[in-house]
């Protein structure tokens, strides 16, 4: 578990994260978030074979398991052929999860090389207007 915040991620800098993901676990990225309009997006790519990923929301580290809201569900992704980009739109506060899931593999670990970004929406005022 490795929580984050947006701060963290703006100052992330252009380098890869790596995770090691033991067969038959997961590894999970917890990003509070706490305003909306906001995009998360990630890059990823596995080695040596596939990996699971699904993001989840949570309105709070109190919300239960079964109340969290399953934004993009379990997908297994060839991640270890071809890069896998992805993002999410904030629209509420709250704790927003990616997982990195290799539950399926009984005894192959993997690595995870991934690239977290956070963009605010650009509002427009006119003030560059002649």
């Amino acid at each position: 578990k490795l929580p984050l915040t947006v701060e963290e991620i703006m100052n992330f800098g252009e380098s890869n994260k790596e995770l090691f993901i033991k067969s038959s676990t997961y590894s999970v990225i917890p990003i509070t978030v706490t305003e909306m309009g906001l995009t998360i997006s990630w890059i990823f790519s596995s080695d040596p074979k596939s990996i699971s990923f699904s993001v989840v929301y949570q309105e709070s580290e109190d919300t239960p398991l079964d109340q969290c809201k399953v934004l993009i569900p379990m997908t297994r992704c060839n991640s270890h052929k071809e890069t896998i980009r992805g993002q999410v739109k904030v629209r509420n506060a709250g704790i927003y999860t990616l997982i990195f899931d290799n539950t399926f593999s009984r005894f192959i670990s993997k690595r995870v090389f991934y690239h977290l970004a956070v963009e605010r929406p650009v509002i427009y005022d006119g003030s560059d207007f002649p």
